[in-house]
């Protein structure tokens, strides 16, 4: 089963010196239909002019991930942190779990930045706050799916769930696949560029939520950049 949601389809909003896309129900964008995907909480698209800084507000019982699409992203919270700042390419993971406040900062005073932010619920409730993060480039992920955040370990920045983002470069042509086991889903989006997803097509700003297949089959018509998160549906 493969439902997408086309770019124009989701919800856009424009602070001024924010803007952004929230794929799931998000402060006063609320659609019973779009409540969360699995442990996956919240996707939200962020866009911060020049300067821009978010101010600091408070969280708990959640971990927040960052994905840098452009510019360079810098951090700012009361458990000490490093601050960065991290370049595209680059993910964080923080725990927010007994509760802590933090920020997302634009650290350019003249270039916009982008950066996706997920929230996946913790497999238990109180953690001790906490960052972690990692820089990976181009190189990295270009013409596979490169694990950037996972509850298995290894050179991912960890994650306190059974969850697992995934980012790719795709260049013209290139297929990549991923298995889907029994109970999980991926949500998958097209950050830029055009690709065909077990025989669908897919465009820039279109996403995808995948279950009950046996894998995930990704071919790039253009050159693309994708973002995808497997999560537990049960």
């Amino acid at each position: 089963m493969i439902k997408i949601r086309r770019d124009k389809e989701i919800f856009d909003i424009d602070g001024e010196w924010f803007r952004a896309r929230w794929h799931y129900s998000f402060d006063q964008y609320v659609d019973p239909e779009y409540m969360q995907f699995g442990t996956l909480r919240v996707f939200n698209d962020d866009r911060l002019i020049p300067g821009a800084i978010w101010p600091m507000h408070p969280h708990r019982d959640i971990e927040g991930l960052t994905y840098v699409v452009e510019g360079t992203f810098r951090h700012q919270d009361d458990v000490g942190g490093a601050p960065g700042p991290l370049p595209a390419g680059s993910v964080q993971r923080m725990t927010l779990g007994s509760g802590a406040w933090h920020s997302e900062q634009n650290a350019s005073a003249d270039e916009p930045m982008r950066f996706i932010q997920m929230w996946i619920m913790p497999d238990e409730r109180g953690l001790a706050p906490g960052v972690e993060q990692k820089v990976f480039t181009k190189q990295d992920r270009t013409d596979r799916l490169l694990p950037v955040i996972s509850g298995s370990g290894g050179d991912a920045v960890s994650v306190h769930q059974d969850a697992h983002v995934f980012v790719s470069r795709l260049t013209p042509g290139t297929t990549v696949e991923h298995p889907l086991g029994a109970g999980r889903g991926v949500y998958l989006y097209v950050i830029d560029g055009r690709v065909q997803v077990n025989g669908e097509e897919m465009e820039a700003g279109d996403a995808a939520q995948i279950a009950d297949e046996e894998r995930i089959e990704i071919t790039a018509g253009a050159e693309s950049e994708l973002i995808m998160v497997d999560v537990s549906l049960s």
